[in-house]
């Protein structure tokens, strides 16, 4: 399965509206814990209980009444009809209530009207400089029925002045009629930026720069704030790519990406440039030839394809010159699964490899200093890797200019492995090219089906420490890796809140309240996960005593040993040390990293979910003394791999390896 794709990132918006819902956030003590946020401001709420239309207003050639033929919520909602095009529908001016920098959450419940064919709503902003529009997606394409209300929530926030502003109702196909009521636009104020914690930055300053992915919103207010002390690298998350930089042919834009690289320039940080060449977020324009048709492979066509090629990369590398030092000139171009290596793009079809050569022969032209970088997922998978890493070295021998190898390392708490990541990295050692960890999250979510509605500590904790060893071996590796990017700022607002599925995701070192969590502290300092030393100073009419109290010992030991192993099965053991209190029943939990199933195990119950495994006591070995240990036995079978589980918690506890 493909972990997760950088790809995707469609679902955010250039002004960096994604869907995300606010949950606890932390105090801003040194070591926070998670405490309730405050309570949301209601900027707007639209009921239409006054039978009036509460100035929402048509959108295109529609039609919007209040009705009373459905209501969300008392007797009242607001019919939107006549439509004869997909975008038409129903809007609401936000100019005079939003304020520049903060991030609202928006909500508003959907239905179609009586008799409608279902479809897909999606709710979005427009917003207007200088009379051009641009369009932010908020909450993208959700189904929605007669039979029943929809709500579609997500959050905005705007990063430069406009002089028009409205969020909007649409359909992505029909013409349907709809309904929509209880909308509301509210924000919750943020505590202040924690500064009496180390910098990340500074931490890592010995090994290489740091940097996280941003919107432009993501450099005002707060969230400016935290990434001016933690971070020395920024990389737009969208605004230079195709799509924004080029909608239509020769029509360059630069606006949203300027104010980056301003922002960039005036805090001493640097600019990574992403991305020149990609399969997706790419205008349709690009790929239609001389009469406006879809290009087919001739040679007339990438003749063409490759002059739009070289023309949109002299006019934005050329823009930016020595403001952007470092270039993912070409990304995702592998897969593993072609016998040559390479993915069956559009770029592909048309001009073979030309296009990958092309890329880098006219960036190196117009920047001859940049560091020229190709990017991809899931590089320490070694089918891909391997791929990756001959094309590198062919590419080189040719005398193309690739400067370095970015990682993106969008990964999860359970997986890769160490060593996965360790081999990654010596893999490309020899080829004499600059390593980079380019887009890195990590997920509290190993499958698509799992959904928490606030992340378990125990989660956060495994989070902590996969940060912790990734890092490690990262910083083992400095030599050869330049840059580590974290691909977004904070947990309010990442791209895997819609990807692959909808659901809160907590991937990175902040919350959603800007504040620290373990994952933090795993890069910063790692003796203070799940709550450092803490300092007590007393002071009588003589004396002042400070009392240190070190992080309490972990609740329990594991040890886990296989037994013995064969082809297609294996015999292993657990043994838990109970170092926290005595236990009258124990439940341990764990994920086998590589599809291992168990097929027969004593000294407890279990039951297996996919990779997930649950083992309850017996009547007879349930009673755990503080100190005393107890050991369950199986038998497993394997195919491929048969890595160690990386952690196992006991009653809901993460347990520290022997």
């Amino acid at each position: 399965m493909r972990r997760v794709l950088a790809g995707l990132l469609a679902t955010a918006s250039l002004a960096g509206g994604l869907v995300a819902v606010a949950h606890a956030g932390a105090s801003t003590a040194p070591r926070p814990v998670i405490s309730p946020a405050d309570d949301p401001v209601v900027v707007v709420s639209s009921t239409f209980e006054d039978g009036t239309t509460q100035g929402w207003a048509p959108r295109g050639g529609a039609a919007v009444a209040v009705s009373t033929a459905v209501a969300h919520g008392g007797a009242h909602g607001l019919a939107v009809t006549g439509r004869t095009a997909n975008w038409e529908g129903s809007l609401l001016d936000l100019l005079d209530v939003v304020d520049k920098g903060t991030r609202y959450e928006l909500s508003v419940w959907v239905r179609l009207a009586a008799g409608e064919a279902a479809t897909q709503a999606r709710l979005s902003v427009e917003r207007r400089t200088g009379g051009t529009p641009s369009y932010d997606q908020v909450v993208g394409a959700t189904d929605v029925t007669a039979d029943g209300w929809v709500n579609l929530t997500g959050s905005y926030a705007l990063a430069a002045d406009v002089e028009f502003l409205t969020a909007y109702v649409e359909t992505t196909s029909a013409t349907a009629a709809f309904h929509v009521d209880d909308f509301t636009l509210s924000h919750t104020p943020l505590p202040p930026v924690q500064t009496d914690i180390p910098a990340v930055k500074d931490v890592l300053a010995d090994h290489f720069t740091v940097g996280a992915a941003v919107e432009p919103a993501q450099v005002l207010g707060n969230h400016g704030q935290l990434l001016a002390r933690h971070f020395n690298s920024i990389t737009p998350g969208n605004q230079l790519k195709w799509d924004a930089t080029e909608p239509t042919e020769g029509a360059f834009r630069f606006g949203d990406a300027d104010g980056l690289v301003a922002w960039a320039k005036a805090n001493g940080a640097a600019v990574r440039g992403h991305t020149l060449v990609w399969h997706q977020q790419t205008p349709a324009w690009v790929f239609r030839d001389a009469s406006g048709a879809e290009m087919t492979a001739t040679p007339e066509n990438k003749a063409l394809l490759l002059a739009r090629l070289e023309a949109h990369i002299r006019g934005v590398v050329g823009h930016y010159g020595d403001d952007i030092p470092v270039w993912d000139v070409v990304n995702e171009v592998v897969d593993e699964n072609q016998a040559d290596g390479l993915r069956r793009s559009r770029w592909f079809e048309i001009t073979g490899l030309d296009y990958v050569r092309t890329a880098f022969r006219v960036a190196r032209e117009v920047a001859p200093t940049a560091k020229l970088v190709i990017n991809d997922y899931n590089t320490n998978v070694p089918a891909k890797r391997d791929k990756l890493h001959d094309l590198v070295a062919q590419l080189r021998a040719e005398g193309v200019p690739v400067d370095a190898v970015g990682h993106q390392m969008h990964v999860n708490v359970q997986w890769p492995s160490v060593a996965e990541t360790e081999a990654m990295i010596a893999k490309f050692t020899p080829l004499g090219v600059d390593q980079q960890i380019t887009e890195m999250d990590v997920s509290i979510y190993t499958d698509s089906s799992q959904s928490y509605p606030t992340p378990p500590a125990d989660v956060l904790r495994t989070q902590a420490y996969r940060y912790r060893d990734l890092f490690e071996v990262y910083k083992r590796h400095s030599a050869s890796i330049s840059s580590v990017t974290l691909w977004g700022l904070a947990d309010d607002n990442t791209w895997l809140d819609a990807f692959p599925v909808t659901r809160k995701d907590h991937p990175l070192l902040f919350d959603t309240r800007l504040q620290a969590k373990d994952a933090y502290w795993g890069v910063v300092d790692p003796d203070r996960i799940g709550g450092g030393p803490t300092t007590t100073t007393t002071t009588t009419t003589t004396t002042t005593t400070t009392t240190t109290d070190a992080p309490p010992p972990p609740v329990c030991v594991i040890n886990y040993d296989l037994a013995g192993q064969w082809q297609g099965g294996f015999q292993g053991s657990v043994r838990v040390v109970n170092r926290g209190a005595a236990t009258t029943s124990w439940t341990l939990t764990w994920s086998f990293p590589d599809g291992q199933r168990i097929t027969q195990l004593w000294g407890g119950r279990h039951t297996q979910d996919g990779a997930n495994v649950s083992v309850r006591n017996e009547s007879w070995n349930g009673a755990i003394p503080a100190g005393g240990s107890t050991t369950l036995g199986f038998l497993g079978s394997w195919t491929g791999r048969n890595t160690k589980p990386a952690t196992f918690s006991l009653n809901g506890v993460v347990c520290r390896p022997a």
